[in-house]
């Protein structure tokens, strides 16, 4: 039985993010799902404080937060590094993986997404429509922000895959799977070529909403 446990609900973009870079390091792993309404109670409360996904653990250690778990899993595990050795690509990747947190994610991906897709599919909500356009303007920002910081370059910190393209790849997915996808990318063919290319990697196609479903129901 592997040592490794992701704590987390399908379709979860940090979550995927995770299984993701342990499929990049070729770690084995189990999903142990957790469902919707129970982040606040016993016993998630206790892997995660602040009742959100996903909770780690390896070996007994246990971390939450994407961010600290996707460090700790490129340095703990062997395989090809995630992380740059140089100092500024290791920045741009720093930057990237901040902007997906503080302005991809929050006040934008977390309204939209959820409008779309989880608030529907998991608690049966109607889209607040108002609610999406008000983020619209926030949302271009971010788009033309993240093709700026990608430019002509194949990924975010440079010529390799790093940590910020594993951590970006499961949020715009999802975000590919909403209405507003077309307005929001039309103008950054470099940010479309670029989820095409993640979306191909093996770790993607190993960790989509159905596979990832499959592994909740098979534990």
């Amino acid at each position: 039985m592997t040592d490794v446990i992701v704590h987390s609900i399908p379709g979860s973009p940090y979550g995927r993010a995770v299984m993701v870079v342990l499929e990049e390091k070729g770690v084995p792993y189990r999903l142990s799902p957790v469902a919707p309404g129970t982040f606040a109670k016993e016993p998630h409360i206790k892997r995660h404080p602040f009742a959100k996904v996903p909770a780690f653990e390896h070996d007994g250690f246990t971390l939450y937060e994407t961010q600290p778990i996707l460090r700790y899993i490129d340095r703990t595990f062997p395989g090809t590094a995630l992380t740059p050795s140089d100092s500024k690509s290791a920045a741009l990747m720093d930057l990237a993986m901040a902007v997906h947190d503080n302005y991809l994610f929050n006040g934008v991906s977390n309204i939209i997404a959820f409008q779309r897709i989880i608030g529907p599919l998991l608690m049966g909500l109607t889209p607040d429509e108002a609610a999406i356009e008000a983020v619209m303007p926030r949302a271009h920002q971010v788009f033309a922000e993240l093709a700026r910081l990608l430019g002509t370059q194949p990924y975010f910190a440079g010529g390799a895959v790093t940590l910020a393209d594993l951590l970006l790849g499961p949020q715009l997915a999802m975000m590919s799977d909403t209405p507003e996808w077309a307005a929001l990318s039309a103008p950054h063919g470099n940010v479309v070529n670029w989820l095409a290319a993640m979306n191909a990697r093996p770790s993607m196609q190993a960790t989509t909403w159905e596979r990832v479903s499959a592994m909740a129901e098979a534990r």
